[in-house]
């Protein structure tokens, strides 16, 4: 059975149709509305409905940012997105003849990986993705981890520091503040700042006025020592948090996606270091395996339509 995927961002909202492989048929995008929560709703029940023109779908899977409620239906809260205790899945039933399913984006996504990407081996997964924030998602013995309320495996806002860095959720100290894609920016930043090995990051920084995330991409791919530095340190922030995860988690394997994840082994390898370092007894806790995500960009969409048949199937 087909199903349909719907990724709602802050600036486009993407979807896919969906095989029961996880392969994408047919996809679609546009820019995410600005004018409110009824045309977003407008935008997405228009593109289910060309995504289906043709095709025998039984379910369609929304994922948007944000806290969702345990049932699958009502979004609490996005941060980009005037939606508060919005009654969503209701008002896209009201008018689609389809079994409709809401969840948090990042789950969407890690569960795509679960399924066909790089966490298809395994029966238990964490994975943080590495954005302009960080999010996450946990899979336990097969099962995707909700929460008791439905907003568990807010991964990005675990603290790691004490009184550290004030972050957008209303605490200090969150991983988001220190493994994002907004902290390696910090942290190049100040590398620039010294001198020394940031002179490179102070060049570029100097030419363009500012410092973007495909400045330091490509600094970081050309060997740049500043830019280099400041991703091992947001590499050793990420794997001192996942010490403390294995600790209550336990996973066979971490997932890292986002687009600082496409660094690679540059990134895996100080994360490995540093889980090592922070890890509970080690030597003799069993140690996971560290990959990179493998659907990117697809993940959402495949993810949100995967989630959206296994619940139509189980009604």
């Amino acid at each position: 059975m087909h199903a349909i995927g719907i990724d709602i961002g802050g600036t486009k909202i993407a979807g896919a149709l969906v095989s029961e492989l996880g392969e994408i048929i047919v996809e679609d995008r546009l820019p995410t509305p600005t004018a409110g929560s009824e045309q977003i709703v407008d935008a997405v029940v228009a593109m289910i409905q060309r995504l289906s023109d043709g095709h025998e779908v039984k379910a369609a899977g929304v994922a948007a940012p944000g806290f969702i409620d345990a049932a699958q239906s009502i979004v609490y809260y996005t941060p980009n997105i005037p939606w508060r205790s919005e009654p969503l899945r209701q008002l896209l039933s009201d008018r689609l003849d389809l079994h409709i399913t809401i969840d948090n984006d990042a789950n969407a996504a890690g569960w795509a990986e679960f399924r066909f990407g790089a966490g298809r081996l395994y029966s238990d997964m964490t994975m943080l993705t590495i954005g302009t924030g960080v999010g996450g998602a946990i899979v336990s013995q097969d099962r995707l981890f909700r929460g008791g309320f439905g907003a568990g495996a807010e991964l990005g806002h675990m603290r790691v520091v004490p009184d550290g860095l004030p972050c957008g959720c209303g605490a200090r100290g969150c991983i988001e503040q220190y493994g994002s894609g907004r902290a390696l920016l910090r942290m190049a930043n100040e590398i620039a700042d010294v001198g020394g090995i940031g002179l490179g990051l102070a060049a570029v920084r100097e030419e363009r006025g500012t410092l973007a995330g495909p400045d330091v991409a490509q600094l970081i791919v050309a060997g740049d020592p500043g830019a280099l530095k400041a991703l091992r340190e947001l590499g050793t922030w990420l794997g001192q948090a996942c010490a403390s995860l294995s600790a209550v988690l336990d996973p066979q394997v971490f997932v890292f996606g986002g687009g600082v994840a496409v660094a690679g082994d540059l990134l895996l390898d100080p994360i490995r270091e540093a889980y090592l370092t922070h890890l509970p007894a080690r030597g003799f806790h069993p140690e996971p395996t560290f990959v990179i995500a493998e659907l990117v960009n697809d993940a959402g969409v495949v993810g949100a339509a995967d989630l959206a048949r296994l619940h139509a199937e189980d009604r």
